[in-house]
């Protein structure tokens, strides 16, 4: 029993630290500026579920998904990380890339499950806390995780409120900034993986 407790505050952590969905409240709080408290409600709700299954997907199949559909996770990288610098430089510009206002609500929900919750860096850490401690303790901590994220992300306008609509604002376009970068690391990750390459120190 102790050993099961451990297991899942330890896995909790490492999951709810590569989640961080603090970062995500500035990203999230832009993406649904103007909409209303019941229609953010939603979009919290859709990011986490968008999130959640994929990591229980890969929890249960892990790398059998990249095996039947002849990819790795290196491919997984790149893909994803380019969604992500674009990402970025709308939030640091304020752009409107490929986004019409009719999407836009819907879209909230999505892109914030993936790739800002649920990116390569999630599903990485699910599968090797698969390897290392099977199914049980990685699915409670995967729940215990999407529950935290999703009571912030609820309540992400009144720490928006908190914050103020300038200081979001700044928050936004920094965080567009770091986004971008990250984007970038995993990109090079990738293309480095997929040339069979390892990262310099």
């Amino acid at each position: 029993m102790a050993d099961l407790v451990s297991g899942v505050i330890y896995a909790f952590a490492a999951l709810f630290v590569i989640l961080d969905p603090i970062l995500s409240v500035p990203i999230f709080a832009g993406m649904t500026k103007g909409q209303s408290p019941r229609e953010i409600h939603k979009q919290a709700f859709i990011a986490v579920a968008v999130a959640g299954v994929l990591m229980y997907i890969f929890l249960i199949f892990n790398t059998t998904i990249f095996s039947i559909l002849g990819l790795t996770l290196s491919t997984f990288q790149i893909a994803g990380g380019i969604l992500l610098f674009l990402l970025g430089m709308q939030m640091a510009l304020g752009l409107d890339i490929c986004r019409s206002r009719e999407q836009a609500p819907s879209a909230a929900g999505v892109v914030i499950g993936t790739p800002i919750l649920c990116g390569p860096g999630a599903i990485t850490t699910v599968m090797l806390l698969s390897n290392d401690y099977g199914i049980l303790i990685p699915f409670i901590a995967i729940t215990l995780s999407l529950a935290a994220t999703w009571v912030i992300l609820y309540f992400s306008a009144g720490i928006q409120n908190l914050l103020g609509t300038v200081v979001t604002d700044i928050m936004g376009r920094v965080l567009g900034m770091l986004v971008a970068a990250i984007a970038i690391k995993i990109i090079f990750s990738g293309i480095m993986g997929t040339l069979g390459l390892t990262l310099p120190l």
